[in-house]
């Protein structure tokens, strides 16, 4: 396909002309393009079926480019069109990872720069050259990176080698000044612009999405505990078989930092029964949510610092947390310690006595080990076991051994922190452009146009104080004023339900007007009723109890079982089959089955949610007593159907009066923590009288003992796919399961 493209334009072309960078892509792709090294990319010519003229010119117009990037005014507006971004790739020993991905890297071309990757940068990352060449980046050899580059992306800290080269270039990198102070002098005595990632103001919130430390310290959060459970001699979930049984690991993650947070979930996930300690208290409900448990030292103190990192701590603190340390030490199967603040030495967490009490077998590993360590014998890169078969995992590289996640996760910070760097302060698209009103910028631009700005000349960003209450101002009344207040206030509550009043009148006076017969008249005045009630008792309902409140109404309103029970009754004399055989009756079978699902679910889903207000030390509930009054009512119903005992109309009309103010008896229960069981019960039992009563209407319609047949059969499906969707609900989908029985 290049090699068609390529020979018409030798069959078109009269003039040389700069090829498309479609063009350039694809020949640079299958290695046809012969770069000359003096020229730049923006540069670069493809001359076809000509001899390069006028040579000595363009090699001075060449040289004059590449000496241009060092007077470049980095403060004032670059189109991105005049800007190239270069990705090298990493030589730190054992570095997987790259610093921009394909899908980054198309991102940075679509908004308008030019992109160039070393030759092989991705590989150890599973990104190949050619996935970069798909997106419209150029593959190039390193050296040629480092010349036509504007801005260089990294992950480590450049090599002794590669310094010299970024004079005068941008570099975007982790650099740790602190501790890299040498490295940190030299790129800023030879000009070059250095944005450190791991200087971002943490407390920023839009700079969380360029915190390469913490998208970081999630994946060796992760990688730790994958290392761990390698070096680790049993399982880590438990087991039960004919075999044996295996319990589950203990683990103990020291920090719920980013990283102890990523520990806890994965050894969570895994089976383990993890633990967790930190200094600073406002991690408890963040390690609780994951199903660990929070160690707590008995005294007072809060080890929280700024920026999000912890500070140190009494020596009162810090003995009582080596006392803890101690005992989980024996007790537990692996610890991850995370206590890192960078550009310090780690502070030692598991030391020699704590390695001595631990079990052989068991497993630390250190994720704090490129600064000295949280354990003992703690060394960088290695495995060490100790002389009671403890092994300490110390692991740099954690992030790398994760390295295609790693890198996009790490890709997408710098690519979202270079498309900020300039628009998010000026408001211009397109256009790069340092500016230190800039909080993110202003934080992590550590060397500028020769000059040091770390520490001394950066502003630590910190969040705003939050906005001050306006005090309103007392005003005194006198005894007049006051007086006419309260008048005005009551004159608008009279109003307001004089209107109200009104039209609730207006209404009442058309509906007597256009209706038919005194039944219409009845059933409003029940309706009216009805709704009162019902408003009533709802609006008590503590909001805690909205769930089951809404689970138990659900519940009643399958009362519409009644239409449907009444339906198979009507004209079931002339029916003999169980399957119904006609229009009304399949009706009235569909509205039969879908009522007792709602019935039986709703009731068995509003069971679950209470249960979880239910603690240990509350009173046992004798419910099966309710089951007397319940019982004489349904005896009643049975002397007057099959004994001929009174009126089976007039009975049957007292068996609903009692299921109707047991259904409103329900709701009101659920108004307060303490009834809402004794409410559901009530709704059990109104459902089950109303349902009784219907029944024995039936009986007076002179229905069929195949219409019972078929209210039977179809009650019968209808609860048993409600009590089968309900039994299968867990307690985080209740509200779901409420939400779809609703419904």
């Amino acid at each position: 396909k290049n090699l068609l493209v390529f020979l018409s334009l030798v069959g078109s072309s009269t003039a040389w002309a700069p090829p498309t960078p479609g063009l350039v892509t694809s020949l640079a792709a299958t290695k046809t393009i012969h770069r000359n090294p003096r020229l730049s990319i923006q540069q670069h010519r493809l001359y076809v079926g000509k001899e390069i003229e006028q040579e000595k010119e363009q090699d001075k117009t060449s040289e004059a480019f590449l000496n241009s990037d060092a007077g470049r005014d980095w403060k004032k507006p670059i189109p991105y069109s005049e800007l190239t971004i270069g990705v090298l790739k990493e030589t730190y020993p054992g570095e997987n990872r790259v610093s921009q991905t394909p899908d980054t890297v198309a991102s940075l071309i679509k908004a308008g720069f030019t992109v160039i990757v070393e030759s092989g940068a991705g590989e150890r990352a599973s990104f190949s050259d050619a996935s970069y060449v798909d997106v419209g980046a150029l593959v190039l050899p390193g050296t040629q990176v480092f010349q036509d580059a504007d801005i260089i992306t990294k992950i480590r800290p450049p090599s002794d080698e590669e310094v010299p080269k970024l004079a005068g270039k941008t570099l975007i990198s982790m650099i740790q000044p602190a501790i890299n102070g040498d490295l940190y002098k030299d790129l800023t005595e030879q000009n070059t612009n250095v944005f450190a990632l791991d200087c971002v103001p943490r407390m920023l919130s839009r700079g969380q999405a360029f915190d390469t430390l913490s998208s970081q310290a999630n994946i060796a959060g992760y990688r730790a505990v994958i290392e761990a459970a390698e070096q680790f001699p049993r399982f880590f979930a438990g087991q039960m078989t004919a075999a044996g049984k295996v319990p589950p690991a203990k683990v103990l993650v020291l920090g719920a930092g980013v990283a102890g947070l990523a520990a806890i979930q994965t050894a969570k996930n895994m089976g383990a029964i993890v633990r967790a300690f930190d200094v600073r208290s406002v991690c408890k409900e963040q390690v609780e949510s994951m199903g660990a448990t929070f160690l707590e030292v008995d005294i007072d103190e809060d080890g929280a610092g700024s920026g999000g990192y912890a500070k140190e701590v009494s020596d009162e603190y810090k003995a009582a947390q080596a006392k803890l340390m101690m005992e989980q030490a024996a007790d537990v199967d692996v610890i991850i310690t995370t206590a890192l603040i960078p550009g310090r030495k780690a502070p030692v967490l598991v030391n020699e006595e704590m390695l001595n009490a631990m079990k052989a077998g068991s497993v630390c590993v250190d994720l704090a080990a490129a600064n000295g360590g949280n354990v003992a014998q703690t060394k960088a890169n290695e495995i060490v076991t100790t002389s009671n078969g403890v092994k300490i995992i110390g692991y740099t590289d954690l992030p790398s051994r994760l390295a295609n996640t790693a890198s996009s996760l790490f890709a997408n910070n710098i690519a979202k922190f270079v498309l900020s760097i300039g628009p998010q302060t000026t408001k211009e698209k397109g256009v790069f452009q340092i500016d230190m009103e800039d909080d993110a910028v202003q934080n992590m631009l550590i060397s500028y146009d020769g000059e040091a700005r770390w520490p001394d000349k950066i502003t630590p960003f910190s969040p705003p104080p939050p906005p001050k209450q306006a005090v309103a101002e007392v005003v005194e009344l006198t005894p007049e004023q006051e007086k006419a207040l309260l008048d005005k206030e009551s004159q608008d509550g009279f109003v307001k339900n004089t209107m109200i009043a009104s039209a609730a009148a207006a209404a009442l006076v058309g509906f007597g007007l256009t209706a038919d017969s005194p039944s219409a008249v009845n059933l409003m005045a029940t309706f009216a009723l009805a709704g009162l009630a019902g408003y009533q008792v709802v609006w008590g309902v503590a909001p805690a109890l909205h769930s089951p409140l809404m689970a138990v109404t659900n519940a009643i309103s399958g009362m519409t079982a009644v239409g449907g029970m009444l339906l198979l009754a009507h004209g079931s004399a002339e029916s003999t089959s169980i399957i119904p055989d006609s229009p009304s009756h399949w009706m009235g079978a569909l509205a039969t089955t879908l009522s007792f699902v709602n019935i039986a679910g709703g009731f068995l889903v509003s069971g679950k949610m209470l249960d979880l207000f239910r603690r240990p030390e509350d009173p046992k509930e004798f419910f099966e007593l309710y089951g007397i009054p319940t019982g004489i009512i349904l005896a009643g119903l049975g002397a007057a159907a099959f004994g001929n005992i009174g009126s089976l109309g007039l009975v049957s009309g007292s068996a609903a009066i009692a299921a109707s103010v047991l259904c409103i008896s329900a709701i009101a229960c659920l108004a307060n923590q303490k009834t809402a069981r004794t409410g559901n019960v009530l709704g059990m039992t109104g459902v089950t009288l109303g349902l009784a009563a219907t029944a024995a209407d039936m009986e007076l319609a002179g229905a069929s003992a195949t219409a019972f047949e078929q209210v039977g059969a179809m009650g019968g499906i209808g609860a048993a796919v409600g009590a089968a969707l309900a039994s299968g609900v867990g307690p985080t989908e209740l509200p779901q399961a409420v939400a779809a029985f609703h419904a």
